[in-house]
């Protein structure tokens, strides 16, 4: 899973001659809570929501609403914006991508490749691409397997879905904590559920939960 397949490639973005209250309005106009900034094709800095918050005036301030507004319409974004941007390559992992925002507490990436911006992957993104993987919002039937961590137990699995001409369409593997593993099938088609339970049973392959699932936009 690359960065590449999952980030948001049209960008929203300022330069550094904005003022801090162009850019809280476009902040607001386009429901966004950071903007990556741009000069010369390049990424020079990001701002967030809380950068223009820590820039705007104190409400316990004794300046007047127009003393306010004429300084947020003065003050330029260059002087606020965060200059050390954690950044990543549009050909990393999800995963790593993932990792970085964890590990800084961001929930923005700008997608960044020899100085050029090519979009950028946000937390957002990444809720996306998990339901995607997970195979939420399609139609079809959703069974989950508690078995054991040995070889050959998910081609097993396979096998006898495929007897029933049926198609997987999604397969999540999770590692439990007691040794043994959850795999989580989405299946297109249609067919008996307690019946599909019992052939897999029958094969001593448990099954914790089978249910029909509807499609869902994401």
């Amino acid at each position: 899973m690359a960065v590449k397949d999952f980030m948001t490639r049209k960008v929203i973005y300022i330069s550094p001659d904005t003022t801090v209250a162009h850019a809280a309005d476009i902040m607001r106009a386009q429901e966004l809570h950071r903007l990556p900034v741009i000069e010369n094709d390049q990424l020079v800095g990001l701002v967030t929501e809380g950068t223009i918050a820590e820039a705007s005036p104190s409400k316990a301030t004794s300046l007047s609403i127009y003393e306010m507004n004429y300084l947020l319409n003065k003050t330029k974004i260059k002087d606020i914006m965060i200059r050390d941007v954690v950044t990543v390559s549009q050909f990393a992992s999800l995963e790593d991508a993932t990792y970085l925002m964890l590990k800084n507490k961001i929930g923005i990436l700008p997608v960044v490749d020899n100085q050029q911006v090519y979009g950028v992957i946000t937390d957002r993104d990444v809720f996306r691409a998990f339901l995607e993987i997970a195979g939420y919002g399609e139609e079809g039937i959703r069974v989950r397997f508690i078995t054991e961590d040995e070889v050959g137990v998910l081609e097993k699995i396979v096998h006898l879905i495929v007897e029933e001409n049926l198609n997987i369409s999604n397969a999540v593997n999770i590692p439990r904590k007691d040794g043994k593993v959850v795999i989580e099938v989405q299946i297109d088609g249609d067919i008996d559920l307690p019946a599909l339970k019992a052939k897999f049973e029958d094969k001593d392959i448990q099954v914790e939960d089978i249910t029909r699932t509807s499609a869902k936009a994401l």
